[in-house]
């Protein structure tokens, strides 16, 4: 459920202070990287972008405003806290990216926290909470309120981290109440008939869901902007080899905009991605995507043979559940 967590920990970037009249230091070096390059996102459109050098590393003076912001390396992300004035290094392995995080310099106790508080944050059962009824779901999420707060307290932080830091907290806990609602309503749409498309194939023509029927169809709503969506795709890969020539197609729908549409092209082209490849004929407002309540990508949609509805919220091919999923409906 990692998405989950990157969605909720991201909305701390709203919460910064007062920017001083100094500069803080960041350095890293990165094992195994994903790219030559990271970023560093934050609010009021905060973004830089720096550059590796072969050997992984880089440093550089960032000019900032208080506040949590997002390290970003074109594949994983990870949250930092940031106050012109630090003296911040960090080391990671890309391959093993949360687990190998570690802070060094001014600022390191703070951003160990929050390096340690992702893989804390992944220990907590989402599957279990969004699957239970409403009474229950709401005693579990005071329960870890209490204990993320009880948590955060006992870190012996500085202040103003320990401010943003709970205030974070209040919005985990808002946010994923509004994923609960969001995913009972999608529970709605089970055993329901699928909203259809008819959308441009990157082999050529148009596919429409009707040309599908008499088979499981696995849909991968996604973008080629959207980091999350591109980590999936190695395991879409490997997920369409096991069931090769099973009664199944998979089906990735674009939302790019129109003026990406090249770009899509050439990316499906490019990772030479299988199943079926289509580009949705209004991105956003596509009937398709407004009709399933898709709000964020990447999202999985699971269809019956006969076109209804399996799963609205489908598993992503990065969880093990959907290989026993397919396996079940497969026999």
């Amino acid at each position: 459920m990692k998405k989950i967590v990157v969605v909720l920990c991201a909305l701390a970037l709203s919460n910064v202070g007062f920017a001083q009249k100094k500069y803080a230091t960041f350095e890293a070096k990165i094992e195994n990287r994903n790219s030559d390059k990271i970023s560093i996102i934050g609010p009021k459109k905060y973004k830089k972008e720096i550059s590796l050098n072969k050997q992984g590393f880089f440093k550089d003076t960032l000019k900032v405003a208080d506040g949590m912001y997002q390290f970003y390396d074109g594949a994983e992300s990870t949250m930092l806290y940031l106050k012109n004035g630090f003296d911040l290094k960090m080391k990671l392995n890309a391959k093993e990216f949360d687990e190998t995080i570690v802070y060094e310099g001014k600022g390191a106790k703070e951003n160990n926290f929050l390096a340690q508080n992702a893989l804390y944050e992944e220990q907590f059962d989402f599957d279990s909470a969004l699957a239970s009824d409403e009474l229950t779901f709401e005693k579990l999420l005071v329960a870890k309120k209490k204990t993320d707060m009880e948590r955060l307290r006992k870190a012996d932080l500085e202040p103003a981290f320990v401010a943003l830091h709970q205030k974070s907290i209040e919005q985990n806990a808002t946010g994923l109440q509004e994923y609960y609602k969001e995913n009972l309503a999608l529970k709605s749409l089970n055993d329901k008939p699928a909203p259809t498309f008819d959308y441009e194939n990157h082999k050529g023509g148009k596919t429409k869901l009707e040309d599908l029927r008499g088979k499981f169809v696995y849909i991968d709503v996604w973008a080629t902007w959207c980091g999350p969506c591109r980590a999936e795709i190695p395991y879409l890969k490997q997920v369409e080899k096991n069931f090769h020539n099973k009664n199944i197609e998979f089906v990735s729908i674009s939302i790019d905009t129109r003026k990406d549409y090249e770009k899509w092209k050439n990316f499906v082209s490019e990772k030479e991605l299988g199943g079926v490849q289509l580009f949705a004929d209004n991105d956003w407002s596509s009937s398709f995507v407004k009709d399933l309540g898709i709000t964020g990508i990447p999202r999985f949609i699971l269809i019956d043979p006969k076109g209804n509805i399996v799963n609205a919220n489908a598993d992503r091919p990065s969880s093990p559940k959907l290989v026993e999923v397919l396996e079940g409906l497969l026999k």
